[in-house]
Protein backbone atom coordinates (compact mmCIF):
# COMPACT_ATOMS: atom_id res chain seq x y z
CA UNK A 1 0.00 0.00 0.00
CA UNK A 2 2.81 2.35 1.17
CA UNK A 3 4.27 2.08 -2.80
CA UNK A 4 0.99 2.86 -3.95
CA UNK A 5 0.36 5.80 -2.61
CA UNK A 6 3.57 6.91 -3.37
CA UNK A 7 3.56 6.33 -7.29
CA UNK A 8 0.12 8.12 -6.82
CA UNK A 9 1.66 11.27 -5.22
CA UNK A 10 4.50 11.11 -7.37
CA UNK A 11 2.36 11.38 -10.31
CA UNK A 12 0.77 14.87 -8.94
CA UNK A 13 3.88 16.70 -8.22
CA UNK A 14 6.31 19.20 -9.97
CA UNK A 15 9.13 17.25 -7.24
CA UNK A 16 8.73 14.18 -6.90
CA UNK A 17 11.70 13.03 -4.91
CA UNK A 18 10.53 15.29 -2.43
CA UNK A 19 7.72 12.53 -1.62
CA UNK A 20 7.87 10.07 1.46
CA UNK A 21 5.73 7.46 2.45
CA UNK A 22 6.29 6.28 6.10
CA UNK A 23 3.79 3.21 7.23
CA UNK A 24 2.53 1.91 10.69
CA UNK A 25 0.69 -0.32 11.57
CA UNK A 26 -1.13 -2.13 14.64
CA UNK A 27 -3.83 -5.18 14.75
CA UNK A 28 -5.79 -3.91 12.12
CA UNK A 29 -5.07 -0.72 11.14
CA UNK A 30 -2.52 0.83 8.51
CA UNK A 31 -1.64 4.63 8.83
CA UNK A 32 -0.06 5.88 6.13
CA UNK A 33 1.95 9.31 6.19
CA UNK A 34 2.34 10.96 3.41
CA UNK A 35 4.99 14.14 3.49
CA UNK A 36 5.50 16.65 0.53
CA UNK A 37 7.16 19.39 0.07
CA UNK A 38 5.64 22.93 0.86
CA UNK A 39 4.94 24.28 -2.84
CA UNK A 40 3.68 20.89 -3.55
CA UNK A 41 1.40 19.85 -0.84
CA UNK A 42 -1.61 21.99 -2.47
CA UNK A 43 -1.22 19.65 -5.49
CA UNK A 44 -1.41 16.26 -3.32
CA UNK A 45 -4.37 17.63 -1.32
CA UNK A 46 -6.20 18.97 -4.59
CA UNK A 47 -8.68 21.50 -4.98
CA UNK A 48 -11.54 21.22 -1.90
CA UNK A 49 -9.23 17.99 -0.91
CA UNK A 50 -10.38 15.92 -4.18
CA UNK A 51 -7.26 14.30 -4.59
CA UNK A 52 -6.83 13.31 -1.10
CA UNK A 53 -10.51 12.14 -1.02
CA UNK A 54 -9.43 9.61 -4.00
CA UNK A 55 -6.47 8.52 -2.28
CA UNK A 56 -8.32 7.70 0.95
CA UNK A 57 -11.48 6.15 -1.06
CA UNK A 58 -8.27 3.73 -3.04
CA UNK A 59 -6.54 3.21 0.01
CA UNK A 60 -9.54 1.73 1.44
CA UNK A 61 -10.67 -0.34 -1.02
CA UNK A 62 -7.39 -1.76 -0.89
CA UNK A 63 -7.57 -2.60 2.86
CA UNK A 64 -10.42 -3.89 3.36
CA UNK A 65 -9.38 -6.69 1.11
CA UNK A 66 -6.96 -7.70 3.06
CA UNK A 67 -9.37 -6.87 5.68
CA UNK A 68 -7.69 -3.59 7.35
CA UNK A 69 -8.56 -0.11 8.34
CA UNK A 70 -6.48 2.32 6.60
CA UNK A 71 -5.78 6.36 7.41
CA UNK A 72 -4.37 8.29 4.94
CA UNK A 73 -2.06 11.38 6.94
CA UNK A 74 -0.89 14.35 4.46
CA UNK A 75 2.28 16.34 6.07
CA UNK A 76 4.29 19.19 4.73
CA UNK A 77 7.77 18.64 5.14
CA UNK A 78 8.62 21.24 7.93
Amino acid sequence: MKEFIEYIAKQLVDKPENITVEETSDENTIVLTLKADNDDIGKVIGKHGKHAQAMRVLLNAVGAKGGHRTTLQILDKD
